[in-house]
């Protein structure tokens, strides 16, 4: 099953688009539902305001996923006046939607490893013996790769390499998951304007929402799919 992990986040943004972020979500939720995806929502992060979110995260499973995100990624804008400070000027408030990547640390399996023999040397590139005891271990997955020559057993050194390439993958792993929440904490703090891929109007989102339905979206795909086909 396909899976996705989608991100609705204030970023820097004041309350106001942290209530976007609560807002945003209900729709996004909505439609979801109207396409037929599965979703659990993994992380609410509460703004300082009832009722208002400093982010979201959301898990989507199902079929025709990357059609229904194309609608949805990027920067969403909502113009309208502050229900938090009622002489603030300021008109247009932006969040973001972004997909996150999914890792997971997973265990090493021995069917993963290609193993290669070569000669142990010594001091000065001498051969400790003439039998190739010595053995390097590949992970194929994450092309990770480990040597072993501590015994003048071949089986030995095969048992010390494992050993030694689990540890070496989990720490890829993890470096690989520490990015990844870099890179979330980056999409905390970083929300581009210019371009929204959405745009809501008023306090009322239901009424005022300026932004066409997937399901009219889709429609209008085949229709031009189809016009495409005829020429």
């Amino acid at each position: 099953m396909n899976q996705k992990i989608i991100q609705i986040t204030a970023g820097r943004g004041p309350t106001e688009c942290c209530w976007v972020v609560a807002q945003v979500l209900k729709y996004f939720l909505e439609e979801v539902q109207q396409v037929g995806l599965s979703y659990t929502i993994v992380q609410r992060i509460q703004g300082t305001e009832n009722g208002t979110l400093q982010s979201a995260m959301v898990t989507l499973e199902g079929k025709e996923m990357e059609l229904f995100l194309k609608s949805w990624i990027g920067t969403v804008q909502w113009i309208g006046t502050s229900t938090f400070r009622k002489y603030n000027k300021r008109k247009n408030w932006f969040i973001g939607v972004y997909e996150l990547d999914i890792l997971h640390l997973e265990k090493l399996k021995e069917s993963d490893i290609i193993f290669q023999t070569m000669r142990s040397s010594g001091p000065g590139g001498q051969n400790v013996n003439k039998v190739n005891s010595a053995v390097r271990a590949i992970h194929r997955p994450t092309d990770t790769s480990v040597v072993a020559m501590d015994s003048r057993s071949q089986h030995q050194n095969k048992k010390i390499a494992i050993e030694r390439l689990k540890d070496r993958v989990l720490e890829v792993q993890l470096e690989k998951l520490k990015q990844s929440l870099s890179d979330q904490w980056e999409n905390h703090l970083n929300v581009q304007r210019g371009n929204p891929i959405r745009i809501f109007k008023g306090t009322d989102f239901k009424k005022e929402k300026k932004v066409k339905t997937f399901k009219n979206k889709r429609n209008q795909l085949k229709k031009e799919l189809q016009n495409e086909l005829k020429k």
